[in-house]
C-alpha cells in the first residue's frame, strides 16, 4: 500500500474512535488508484478539536512516479470549498453592522440596480437561489455551457476589439472592461427564490461586494482576517513557492502553473481573470488547514483562542436556511436543504448526523463537519478524468470515516 503517516499529537482511542476503520480507509483510496479513479489522496480527521488521523495514499501527481508519493502535508486547488471562506467573510461584515442578509445587491454594485437584477439579495447569491444563470454544464444547454464566464470572455473580447479601434487606445489596456455589466447583459435564468441552481458566478458578485464595502480586495480580505489569524499557512489564492514545492499535480497545465511558481515567472494570460475575484473558488490549501478552519465553525468561530465570527452568525451560517426544487445535474427536481455558505444533504447515501454541514470542490476535495459528534473531515482526492464526479471517492468515503465513531 502508497501509505504514508502524518503527525498527530492524539491517537484514535484518545478520542474515541475505532483506529481499525483509518485501514479501512487507507485500502478505499488505493483501491480507486489501482482502479485508476484518483492518483493520490490526503486526508485529515480531527474529534473535539484533536487531530487524530493524517495520512495520504498513492502519487504526488498524474505521472504516478513511485518516487513522488503523495504526502499528508501536500497542498492543491480546493475549488469550490472556497465559497464556504467567501460565506464567513459576509457573515463578518453582518456581524460588523456593514451590510445584512437581506440587503439587495444594487444597493452596492450599481450594475445591479436595474431589472431583473435589482430583486437580488446577498442571501440568494450566498443560497444559490438568485435565479441566474447556473454553472456550464448544470443543464444539458449548449447556449450555456460556459455560465457567465463564457459571456464575460466574449464581451470582453468585443471590448478591446472596439478599443483597438480607437486613436491612442493602448492594447493592453483592460481597465475599463466592465466584467459585471459583461456579465449581466444574458440576463437570469428565472426570478429569485424559485429553484436551488448552482451558481459559483455569484459568490465572484459576493466578492465584489466585499471590497466595496471594505475597500479591500476580496482575496486580501479572506487571507488576512480569515485564513491569517487561523494559522491557515497553507491557504491562499495566489500559490506561495512553499505551497507550490508540496502541490499535488493533476494535470500537464496544472504542472506548468507551478513550474512558474517555482521559476518567479508571473502568469500570463489572454484575458485578465484576476480582475475578477475568485471568491468561488479559488483557494489552495491543504487538509490539515481545513480541518483547523472546520474547528472554527465547530467550536462556534473561535478556535486555538482567535475569533473569527460569533456564536450567533456560525448558527445562522450552518442551519438549514432554503429547502428549494433542485434540477441541476439531472436531479429530479427534489428539494435541496442548504445552509449560508455550506452544503446540507441527508439522503440515504450518507451516514453521518442529521445536522452535519459541509462542501465538496471539483476535481475533488471535500469538509465535513458533525457538531452531534464533533467530528471534522477533510480530504482531497484528485480525479484522474476531472470531468466525471467519482461518487466513491466522496459519498462511500463519508460512510468509512463515521464508520469509527464509538
Amino acid at each position: 500500500m502508497l501509505y504514508t503517516k502524518g503527525n498527530t499529537e492524539y491517537t484514535p482511542a484518545d478520542v474515541g474512535y475505532d483506529e481499525s476503520r483509518l485501514d479501512v480507509l487507507n485500502r478505499h483510496f488505493q483501491k480507486m488508484v489501482d482502479d485508476n479513479e484518483i492518483y493520490g489522496s490526503a486526508y485529515c480527521l480531527s474529534r473535539k478539536g484533536k487531530v487524530f488521523a493524517h495520512g495520504a495514499i498513492g502519487y504526488k501527481t498524474f505521472k504516478k512516479d513511485p518516487k513522488l508519493l503523495v504526502s499528508p502535508t501536500d497542498t492543491h486547488y480546493i475549488a469550490s470549498v472556497t465559497k464556504v471562506f467567501t460565506g464567513v467573510a459576509i457573515m463578518k461584515l453582518v456581524e460588523d453592522g456593514i451590510t445584512r442578509l437581506d440587503v439587495a445587491v444594487g444597493e452596492i454594485l450599481p450594475q445591479f440596480n436595474s431589472p431583473p437584477f435589482d430583486k437580488i439579495n446577498l442571501f440568494q447569491l450566498l443560497t444559490h437561489t438568485s435565479g441566474m444563470h447556473p454553472d456550464g454544464g448544470c443543464f444539458p444547454n449548449k447556449h450555456n455551457q460556459g455560465g457567465y464566464w463564457h459571456f464575460i470572455e466574449n464581451g470582453y473580447k468585443a471590448h478591446m476589439l472596439d478599443k483597438s479601434k480607437k486613436k491612442g487606445a493602448k492594447k493592453d489596456d483592460s481597465s475599463s472592461f466592465d466584467w459585471i455589466a459583461a456579465a449581466l447583459a444574458h440576463g437570469v435564468s428565472m426570478e429569485p427564490d424559485k429553484q436551488w441552481q448552482y451558481c459559483s458566478f455569484g459568490y465572484s458578485i459576493l466578492g465584489e461586494v466585499i471590497r466595496k464595502l471594505t475597500g479591500i480586495h476580496a482575496h486580501t480580505y479572506i487571507e488576512d482576517y480569515i485564513c491569517k489569524p487561523l494559522s491557515l499557512t497553507d491557504t491562499a489564492f495566489d500559490v506561495s513557492v512553499d505551497v507550490a514545492k508540496r502541490y499535488m499535480i493533476h494535470s500537464k497545465d496544472s504542472q506548468k502553473y507551478i513550474d512558474r511558481v517555482l521559476s518567479g515567472k508571473k502568469r500570463i494570460e489572454e484575458f485578465p481573470w484576476d480582475t475578477i475575484p475568485s471568491t468561488g473558488g479559488g483557494l489552495s490549501s491543504s487538509v490539515m488547514d481545513m480541518v483547523r478552519f472546520g474547528n472554527m465553525m465547530l467550536h462556534n468561530g473561535t478556535f486555538d483562542g482567535v475569533r473569527i465570527l460569533g456564536r450567533k452568525a456560525v448558527e445562522k451560517m450552518t442551519a438549514i436556511v432554503i429547502s428549494k426544487p433542485n434540477y441541476c445535474w439531472g436531479t429530479d427536481g427534489s428539494l435541496r436543504t442548504y445552509g449560508i455558505g455550506f452544503d446540507h444533504r441527508n439522503g440515504t447515501e450518507f451516514s453521518f448526523s442529521g445536522s452535519t454541514y459541509m462542501h465538496e470542490g471539483a476535481g475533488a476535495c471535500a469538509l465535513y463537519i458533525d457538531p452531534e459528534e464533533q467530528l471534522v473531515a477533510a480530504w482531497i482526492i484528485p480525479f484522474v478524468d476531472r470531468d466525471i464526479w467519482c461518487t466513491r471517492a466522496m459519498y462511500s468515503t463519508v460512510n468509512i470515516i463515521w464508520s469509527g465513531l464509538r
